[in-house]
């Protein structure tokens, strides 16, 4: 076995580990945690202006419907008000961090009007914050509807 194959699980063990420990601050307030609750104020204020500087300009959002939007597009929603989030409460929401990029989940039950037509829910959700220039962006945004305990 070459000297490269064999150093590769430990490399691997190690990069693992790395990760763990970076994400193990059990009881330490993050100030990620901070950001990403302020991205739900921001939202129920519908503030276009102060969102932008949250999010990369590459930005995606994967709705629970399947449909996406890119940053624009969804600041420009949020702008004319044709979406309005009534209600955001999070519940379970983890933190695991690796070096610049964190990733943020949990369960958010929300209700809102889009086009004039009510809906709410319980969504499972996953959101990506990459530190750039000393600031948490977020790069990616995802939701999948919880389904009603039957």
């Amino acid at each position: 076995m070459s000297r490269s194959r064999s150093t590769l699980p430990a490399f691997v063990a190690m990069v693992i580990a790395t990760g763990l420990l970076a994400s193990a601050h059990a009881g330490e307030p993050s100030p990620l945690l901070a950001v990403d609750a302020n991205w739900n104020a921001l939202r129920l204020k519908g503030d276009a202006v102060a969102l932008e500087a949250l999010l990369s300009d590459d930005w995606l959002l994967t709705h629970s419907d399947g449909r996406t939007q890119t940053k624009a597009e969804y600041l420009t929603e949020l702008g004319t008000r044709t979406r309005t989030n009534q209600a955001i409460t999070n519940e379970d929401v983890a933190l695991r961090t690796y070096g610049d990029t964190a990733v943020v989940t949990g369960v958010s039950v929300q209700s809102g009007i889009t086009n004039g037509q009510p809906w709410n829910g319980r969504f499972r959700f996953t959101r990506v914050w990459v530190m750039h220039g000393g600031q948490w962006r977020m790069v990616a945004s995802h939701s999948s509807r919880v389904a009603a305990a039957p």
